[in-house]
């Protein structure tokens, strides 16, 4: 059965990432800890790097602190488990739709919220799966918890996409950098991670 696709994205995550990411729950966990973390941290550099956009600054210290608070949580977890905070190296996801930002403005803030935006919408769906799909009733109830947020998320960086910008820009861009984020997934990542 073919799953859902969430608004934005162009094609659902397959099922052989799924079955892949709960036989490795302990490593999907510390993996989306540095995901929390660096999803706070976009929203402060964007913050910092566009300072005299009111909207912007005011939506994103909404969500970089909820970022935060989701870091913590997961993190609570990790010891739970007796995991150890430590690195894993990045599957080619991120660094891959990074690639897409342009360098100059104003297409650098927009491809920065677009691809934010399809970041987070990935993370709601594959939050999902893992809580349709995870056997520890606690860690299903979190994922569940969090999808809310990862959809408020998106909606956000988009809601701010077409508001400083129009929405055919908006929506053109958006078509360009949704092909580049599922190629970017077409080929499951050996080293199972949220975003592989």
């Amino acid at each position: 059965m073919a799953l859902p696709t969430i608004k934005f994205l162009k094609q659902p995550t397959s099922q052989d990432w799924v079955q892949q990411a709960i036989a490795n729950l302990d490593t999907i966990l510390l993996d989306h800890s540095h995901c929390e973390r660096k999803a706070a941290g976009v929203a402060l550099n964007l913050m910092f790097r566009y300072p005299a956009h009111a909207k912007l600054v005011r939506m994103l210290t909404a969500i970089a602190r909820e970022e935060l608070e989701h870091f913590e949580q997961v993190n609570q977890h990790l010891e739970k488990r007796n995991i150890a905070l430590g690195p894993l190296g990045a599957p080619p996801y991120g660094a891959g739709l990074s690639s897409q930002i342009r360098k100059q403005e104003p297409d650098r803030l927009l491809d920065s919220l677009l691809v934010s935006g399809l970041i987070e919408a990935r993370s709601h769906e594959r939050l999902g799966l893992l809580a349709d799909s995870c056997v520890d009733g606690e860690l299903a109830k979190f994922y569940r918890s969090l999808m809310v947020s990862e959809a408020r998320h998106y909606g956000v960086y988009w809601i701010l996409a077409t508001t400083y910008f129009a929405r055919s820009v908006v929506d053109r861009r958006l078509e360009q950098l949704s092909l580049v984020e599922s190629e970017l997934l077409a080929t499951l990542h050996p080293e199972p991670r949220i975003h592989s």
